[in-house]
């Protein structure tokens, strides 16, 4: 999506709209030229084979692939006031901040949990997150392409609710999990869009959803519940920016990109377009009534299993183990 010519931005597709880095447009005429990828290894293996951006949008458990990779450099926080006024939970992470510097700048956060068809589906049957290995749900859930969203599901599902001090046992039992569950799944989703189209043309009744889906079906009066609290618990994830080494734009525009996005004033357009939370305090403060916030991003009472930096060589069993079970092995 071609733009601004001094700023390639490599990010998730939706993330393009202006009114999030409305400040960016105000200052330089125009949005940042925007390439897009589908998923956070997707992404990770294109930078690793030489395209060329200047920053990039990745969740929080891959930076530390792109630090051992040598991809990134850290960010002048001096140049970035707003930092100070991100949640602090979101940088507690010698992955993101340590003595080298500033290597992320988390910006928006989302919750990962039961979406459901609430006519076809009765209460009780998400009420726990067996009901996607209930024999009566064979061809009808849905789970994400994504191995990270997948393994936090089987994970709890299976009594785990920290991914990063994983046994071996506690790995082959979500494995065998996933693996039921697989033979439930009509369709592994890659984006909301492809998500929110099974849902709502009634190919599936039940999916592993990102929360920003369900603002969009409800909106269109479909009959879309969204459990967080089964027993189990549900998932939370949250994204942000690298700057990316050597990028072939201006830098001076990437930190005024980053301002923009960090600007209390972005919240709003973050919410209607994407269905996230941002992680600048005073942005969220600003929508923080907001239904969409309280009921779908809010504190529950259930377990939660945090998609936090987990160890690298998990994760790359994780994906190969994934592969191999959608593969039917």
């Amino acid at each position: 999506m071609a733009a601004d010519p001094e700023l390639t931005v490599f990010d998730w597709a939706g993330f393009e709209e202006p009114v999030i880095f409305q400040g960016y447009i105000d200052k330089h005429g125009d949005s940042p030229t925007f390439a897009f990828y589908g998923d956070d290894d997707e992404a990770f293996q294109k930078l690793s084979s030489g395209f060329r951006a200047d920053v990039a949008h990745p969740c929080s458990q891959m930076v530390s692939k792109y630090r051992d990779a040598g991809l990134i450099e850290p960010w002048d926080p001096a140049r970035i006031p707003a930092v100070a006024d991100i949640d602090p939970q979101f940088l507690n992470s010698e992955v993101f901040k340590d003595a080298e510097g500033l290597w992320y700048i988390p910006t928006d956060f989302g919750a990962t949990a039961i979406a459901y068809n609430t006519e076809n589906v009765p209460a009780e049957d998400v009420s726990t997150l067996q009901v996607f290995v209930n024999p009566a749900y064979q061809g009808r859930t849905s789970l994400p392409d994504s191995a990270d969203d997948v393994w936090a599901l089987a994970y709890l599902a299976t009594g785990v609710t920290d991914w990063t001090e994983v046994t071996d046992e506690q790995f082959q039992a979500a494995a065998d999990w996933l693996r039921q569950a697989h033979q439930n799944v009509a369709a592994y989703w890659a984006d909301p869009a492809e998500q929110s189209q099974l849902m709502a043309s009634g190919a599936v009744d039940v999916a592993w959803s990102w929360n920003d889906a369900i603002p969009l079906l409800q909106a269109e009066n479909y009959p879309i519940g969204f459990q967080r609290q089964a027993k189990e618990g549900s998932s939370t994830f949250f994204c942000g920016f690298v700057n990316l080494k050597n990028g072939p734009g201006n830098e001076d525009k990437a930190y005024d990109f980053i301002n923009a996005w960090l600007a209390p004033e972005a919240a709003k357009g973050l919410l209607d377009t994407i269905g996230y939370g941002h992680t600048n305090t005073k942005a969220l403060a600003t929508v923080g009534d907001d239904p969409r916030v309280t009921q779908n991003l809010g504190h529950i009472d259930a377990p939660v299993l945090a998609q936090t930096p987990n160890n690298p060589e998990q994760r790359e069993r994780q994906l190969a183990e994934f592969e191999k079970i959608k593969a039917g092995f």
